[in-house]
């Protein structure tokens, strides 16, 4: 990731020019999205229920496939607001670019993954993984950095006690583990259930249930977007608000058969019980404000990682101005 990002930062020179001064509708928002997953439910409620129009908002939605790539359409300026793993602000910043991202709210707080295995494993230990080969996504993206700092917080290394392959794309990951590839892959919701169904495999643990808290995704921008788009900002976050407000007075049921749209090739029974189990371990964040003490933890798992080059000040990367006046 550094290394690209560095590439990337020294082609913007060329790129802005091109793209930096076209001009976007005043009422639309280039939304880049790191991949499309039920994990982000709340802000497919607020799209599929109108509450973006409500406040006199189109959003152009379109799908990264990848934080790198993400990132690139921030920089780019081929996207306003990215989806995406705030650890890549981080890389950013430390690259010393003058106008760069920060974040300016929290969308997930929990890792979104879960640890399936090939094997039924109803008395799965996380010290199982003794010896093991996982799928755990790419080198220095949070999932993988997550995963390895917990189990470096049970006393188990990379590569002497457990080995985590980096070498398959996170989309790839599933196809690759059905495949043969490793003794355990972690895989979002709903595919972890409906695999699950299928016999493909067998959910063992949560992910984010034995991590705990840290700001996995968050919605970024440039802070010069930020500051020349505050009420748009704001009138975004609104409609975040309006979707975990609605979550927070129907069942999951409801939240399902009202974000469906979305997922045309998965059932309303199964995004239910996907929403179930991120309810269970508590993963969105209903007020949109970033903590410093989840930034300081994310930077730790970063650094245990040897991803990090410079710890960042919280106020340098996180802008929670406006979060703060829509959430109190």
């Amino acid at each position: 990731m550094k290394k690209f990002l560095s590439i990337l930062l020294s082609c913007l020179i060329f790129v802005f020019p091109l793209t930096g001064c076209k001009e976007n509708d005043k009422n639309t928002i280039r939304l880049n999205e790191v991949t499309h997953s039920v994990f982000y439910a709340p802000l497919y409620l607020a799209i599929e229920n109108g509450y973006f129009e409500e406040e006199n908002l189109k959003i152009e939605l379109t799908n990264g496939g990848g934080a790198d790539n993400s990132m690139t359409a921030i920089l780019s300026g081929n996207a306003d607001i990215g989806l995406m793993g705030p650890e890549t602000v981080i890389y950013v910043y430390n690259q010393g670019k003058a106008d760069y991202p920060k974040v300016f709210g929290q969308l997930t707080q929990k890792d979104g993954a879960f640890l399936v295995s090939k094997n039924d494993e109803p008395d799965f230990q996380w010290t199982d993984l003794q010896g093991k080969e996982i799928l755990a996504g790419r080198k220095g993206g949070v999932p993988a950095m997550t995963f390895e700092y917990i189990l470096n917080e049970l006393g188990m290394q990379n590569q002497v006690d457990f080995t985590l392959n980096f070498d398959v794309q996170f989309n790839l990951m599933t196809s690759a583990f059905i495949g043969g590839t490793a003794d355990y892959c972690t895989v979002f919701e709903p595919t972890a259930s409906e695999y699950e169904a299928l016999g493909y495999w067998h959910i063992v643990a949560s992910v984010g249930e034995q991590g705990g808290e840290i700001p996995y995704t968050s919605f970024i921008a440039l802070g010069s977007y930020i500051n020349k788009n505050p009420e748009k900002i704001k009138s975004f976050l609104k409609a975040i608000k309006k979707a975990h407000e609605f979550m927070a007075s129907h069942t999951e049921r409801e939240v399902a058969e009202a974000i469906v749209k979305q997922f045309p090739s998965t059932s309303i029974t199964s995004i239910e019980t996907s929403i179930k189990s991120y309810k269970a371990i508590d993963a969105w964040k209903t007020n949109l404000q970033a903590t410093e003490a989840s930034f300081t933890r994310l930077q730790d798992i970063m650094q245990n990682a040897g991803e990090l080059s410079a710890r960042v000040d919280f106020s340098k990367i996180v802008d929670n101005t406006l979060a703060k006046q829509v959430f109190g």
